[in-house]
C-alpha cells in the first residue's frame, strides 16, 4: 500500500518556516493556506510557548506578496512587529523513498509498528501494527502515541483477552491505539474522530490490520455521537488529543467510563498535567499512573467502583 499523500516522483519544492506565539501562528497558518500546497502549525517542545509554521509549495511564491500577507496576519493577531521567516528551495526529492526511510520499524514494548513497505516479518513475540504515513495523526514515533501504547501494554497485564469488555478510542487519528487494543486484548473498540479524513484512514488501517471486525470507526464531535452512548459504558477509554480539549471533555469522559474503568489521556505537555488532572479529579477520577517521555505526559486515571464525594456532588447537580 502506497500512502496516498506521498508523491511517487521526484519533485522540487519551496519551504517556508516561522516560529511565533500560538495566536500569531494560527493566523499565519490561515493566511498561507491558499498560497501553499501544505501548511501545518504545531507547538515546539519546551517552555518557550512558541509554535512553528511550516508551509510547502511546488513553485516559488511571490516573496513580496507573501511578506505583506504574513505581516497583516501577524498584526491582526496582535503582533507588534513583522515575524522573521525563511523561504528556501528544496532540491528535487523522491518523497516516497524519503518518507519510507523516515519511518523504519519501531519496537515499543510488545508492539512492532511498521509501514507496508517493511519487508521484515513481525518478531514472534511482538504484536504487529501496520500503520503507513498518512493524513491522520498517529504513526508511533510521537512520544504521546508511545506513552499510550506503553499504558495499553501495562493495562493488558491484568486483563483477560476477549470477554464482554469494551473500549473507546476518542480522537483516534490513524486508529493505532484502537488497533493495538483490538489485537492485544481482542476487545471490541469504538474509535471516534471529528475529522472525516481520520475516519477514512482509521477504517483503512483497521482492514489492513485484519481487525475491522473488532474496530468500528465513526465520525463524532467529541462524545456527541449516539453510538457512543449506545455502546458504553466503556471499560477503557483512550484519548490522545490535546490538553484543553481533554479538560473540556472531562465530564463527558466520566459519563462514558464505567465504574472501575480506566482512562488513558495524552497529548499534553508535562507542565499541563495539573490542569488536566484537576478537571478529571473534579469528576471523581483518580490518578493511577503517569508516563513521561521528554516534555510529554500520558496519564492513567481510574473511576472508582463506588463514587467519591466529588462524583456524588456532580451527579446531584445534573
Amino acid at each position: 500500500m502506497i500512502p496516498a499523500t506521498v508523491p511517487t516522483r521526484p519533485a522540487a519544492a519551496w519551504h517556508l518556516t516561522v516560529s511565533v506565539p500560538k495566536r500569531i501562528a494560527l493566523a499565519i497558518e490561515a493566511a498561507l493556506a491558499d498560497r501553499f500546497e501544505a501548511v501545518s502549525a504545531f507547538e515546539i517542545d519546551g517552555p518557550s510557548g512558541l509554535w512553528r509554521v511550516d508551509a510547502y509549495a511546488g513553485a516559488e511564491p511571490d516573496r513580496a506578496a507573501l511578506g505583506i500577507a504574513m505581516a497583516l496576519a501577524a498584526r491582526a493577531a496582535g503582533a507588534l512587529a513583522e515575524p522573521a521567516w525563511t523561504l528556501e528551495a528544496l532540491p528535487p526529492t523522491d518523497w516516497l523513498a524519503e518518507t519510507y526511510a523516515r519511518f523504519p520499524p519501531i519496537r515499543l514494548g510488545r508492539f512492532f509498528i511498521h509501514g507496508s513497505h517493511v519487508g521484515e516479518p513481525v518478531p514472534p513475540s511482538a504484536i504487529g501494527l501496520m500503520i503507513d504515513a498518512a493524513t491522520a495523526f498517529g504513526s508511533g514515533e510521537h512520544p504521546t502515541t508511545a506513552g499510550c501504547l506503553a499504558a495499553v501494554e501495562d493495562y493488558a497485564k491484568t486483563k483477560a483477552p476477549g470477554g464482554r469488555a469494551r473500549a473507546l478510542d476518542m480522537g483516534a487519528g490513524t486508529g493505532i491505539l484502537a488497533i493495538a487494543v483490538a489485537k492485544q486484548l481482542r476487545w471490541p473498540v469504538l474509535a471516534a474522530d471529528i475529522d472525516p479524513e481520520s475516519v477514512r484512514v482509521g477504517r483503512v488501517n483497521a482492514r489492513a490490520n485484519r481487525v475491522a471486525g473488532r474496530v468500528r470507526v465513526i465520525p463524532s464531535a467529541g462524545y456527541a455521537a449516539p453510538e457512543i452512548a449506545r455502546t458504553g459504558p466503556f471499560d477503557l477509554v483512550l484519548a490522545n488529543i490535546l490538553a484543553r480539549p481533554l479538560v473540556a471533555m472531562a465530564k463527558d469522559l466520566r459519563r462514558a467510563l464505567g465504574p472501575g474503568g480506566t482512562a488513558v489521556l495524552s497529548g499534553l505537555l508535562t507542565r499541563q498535567e495539573p490542569m488536566v488532572l484537576s478537571a478529571h479529579r473534579l469528576q471523581g477520577l483518580v490518578l493511577a499512573r503517569r508516563w513521561r517521555r521528554g516534555a510529554w505526559s500520558t496519564l492513567v486515571l481510574r473511576r472508582p467502583r463506588r463514587p467519591g464525594r466529588a462524583e456524588r456532588t456532580g451527579l446531584r447537580k445534573r
